[in-house]
């Protein structure tokens, strides 16, 4: 009964984590407005000579849920794990992107070409590829980012767990997610917009990088204190399954495998 729930625990967190990092890649193509959306007008910072608000990729809207989940699955299965997860997630999003290109260049049914709205006729196959045929140096940026992201963040979690014990779990996963999030933004604009547009009219100079890093860094930074209740939260949800010996002994196994 012990492994089955511990199988079971595995086989559920690990869905839950990859099926978040898919998503927000997919929902990532909407740019939306944070101050706009919680009722607030633009916060029109000035960094670096830009002005600048949390316009942001929809994608930030579960990411926090992959972090929370990155150190769920650390506490309880270790650092393995977490690089197990990440590689698979990685490689599934990069084979739901060439699933993707392979629709974008199939030859769309002739009735389905176009759609008559109130505004008039909608070129389906334009709003398609629109929609889903994100720049190769954003997928590579971002995929990089994610698998750069999360071996610091085991790392991170790993030496404040040295330190602290199996105290304080709000403080390895918040700081283990500032660290990593610190260099996931700042990585997937360097590559994205820098480094794959090199000499080229579209490429952001590095201070215009170092700006939206900045704004992206700080819905982070306060997402991570934002979540830290759900931590818990789950925390006590698996602790409540698995049993207090058993949620200890995997405690204790996942501390000891680092």
């Amino acid at each position: 009964m012990k492994e089955s729930k511990r199988n079971i625990l595995f086989l559920v967190l690990s869905s839950f984590f990859i099926a978040n990092a898919i998503i927000a890649e997919f929902i990532g193509v909407k740019i939306f407005s944070l101050e706009k959306t919680l009722g607030f007008e633009p916060a029109n910072w000035h960094l670096f000579g830009f002005e600048l608000s949390f316009n942001m990729t929809a994608g930030v809207i579960l990411w926090p849920i992959v972090f929370v989940m990155t150190d769920i699955i650390n506490e309880y299965f270790g650092h393995k794990a977490v690089r197990l997860y990440s590689l698979i997630a990685a490689t599934l999003i990069a084979y739901s992107f060439i699933g993707v290109f392979t629709a974008i260049h199939a030859t769309g049914a002739d009735f389905w070409n176009t759609k008559q709205t109130e505004s008039g006729p909608l070129d389906m196959n334009l709003a398609y590829n629109s929609i889903f045929g994100q720049g190769l140096w954003i997928i590579i940026g971002s995929l990089v980012a994610f698998l750069l992201g999360q071996l610091i963040d085991v790392k991170v979690f790993h030496w404040v767990r040295q330190s602290t014990g199996d105290k304080h779990l709000w403080l390895r996963a918040t700081i283990s997610t500032l660290v990593s999030q610190l260099i996931d933004s700042f990585v997937v604009l360097y590559i994205a917009f820098y480094l794959g547009k090199l000499n080229t009219p579209d490429q952001w100079p590095l201070s215009q990088v170092l700006a939206i890093c900045i704004v992206n860094y700080v819905y982070k930074f306060t997402a991570a204190f934002v979540m830290i209740p759900l931590l818990y939260f789950i925390h006590k949800l698996i602790d409540a399954y698995l049993g207090k010996e058993l949620a200890e002994k995997m405690i204790q196994e996942a501390a000891n495998s680092e």
